[in-house]
């Protein structure tokens, strides 16, 4: 029997087992599996994912009549990078594929209409495309100026809710234009790459729910609360490695060849550590990076000047 939400103490086996299009969800937080009987409270500290998040992105796509107010205490942080892996996900992955699997099905030698229908795909994908830079080049940078604790007058998340567009609408429409009109001999193809659209489909309908009824608020609520809120931001992942690196004595460069990141992306997040920690000085990190558990004592003393 399906729960009505999950929480922390639910295992992660059985979130999988019960609804597997969750999946996604994990690979988008970067949760891999092999997680045996843990909670997903345990899974996700392990993987250094905010369980409030992770859980708040599960329950909404799983139950959306429930999902009122599930904004109020996620990580602004780890939703967008989440967000930037389902963009990668979409962009790299899934519509490529779909592509492909389309060229195959429709076999463009034959007809003008399989051109027309590859013609009609490749100009959605641009859509997509054209959709989720505006968040890369514009939202987002946005975003990491806040919880820098940088007040932002030139941008508003206001302008993206009022032209956020459903980017899924015309793939509905390519759908319902291949079931009604495509004169096709064989199925197994064309049935198999339809499956595939509507699959995708729902899968950015929820890309944009998260975006609606959770980023979005969460936003709107950093944006208000400013660097205090900032500073309560859980550090990310990555934010945690560089810690560490700087901690080891790496310099700016040393860490982006490390995490194979570049030299100003090291940097800003640095600002946004000490935003988030008050912290501004390696000695400090290192009593931080300490008593949180993220290097052993015996790794880093020979960084440790001797009195």
């Amino acid at each position: 029997m399906y729960k009505t939400a999950y929480t922390g103490d639910d295992r992660m086996c059985e979130l999988v087992c019960d609804r597997y299009p969750v999946l996604q969800v994990m690979s988008r937080f970067g949760i891999a599996l092999g997680f045996g009987d843990k909670t997903i409270a345990e899974v996700c500290t392990e993987n250094r994912v905010d369980t409030a998040t992770f859980l708040a992105v599960v329950n909404l796509l799983l139950y959306p009549r429930n999902a009122a107010g599930c904004s109020d205490e996620v990580s602004v942080r780890a939703l967008t990078d989440y967000l930037q892996n389902s963009h990668r996900y979409f962009l790299d992955f899934r519509l490529p594929a779909i592509r492909r699997k389309l060229i195959e099905a429709v076999d463009c030698s034959l007809s003008d209409v399989s051109m027309a229908i590859m013609r009609y795909f490749d100009e959605y994908v641009a859509e997509v495309h054209k959709h989720m830079a505006y968040e890369e080049k514009t939202v987002f940078p946005y975003v990491e100026a806040l919880l820098a604790g940088e007040k932002r007058s030139d941008y508003s998340i206001d302008v993206f809710r009022r032209h956020h567009d459903q980017i899924e609408a015309r793939l509905r429409e390519l759908k319902n234009i291949i079931i009604k009109y495509y004169p096709a001999g064989g199925t197994n193809e064309l049935n198999g790459v339809l499956y595939d659209i509507f699959t995708c489909e729902q899968e950015l309908a929820s890309h944009n729910a998260v975006e609606d009824e959770i980023f979005i608020p969460a936003v709107e609520r950093l944006a208000v609360d400013g660097a205090a809120a900032a500073r309560k931001e859980p550090l990310s992942a990555r934010e945690q490695e560089i810690i560490v690196c700087v901690v080891k004595g790496l310099t700016n460069k040393q860490i982006a060849d490390v995490l194979s990141i570049s030299t100003h992306t090291v940097i800003t997040h640095r600002r946004n550590i000490a935003s988030k920690l008050q912290i501004h000085s390696a000695a400090g990190l290192t009593i931080y990076a300490i008593v949180n558990k993220l290097v052993d004592l015996a790794d880093i003393k020979d960084t440790i000047p001797t009195p």
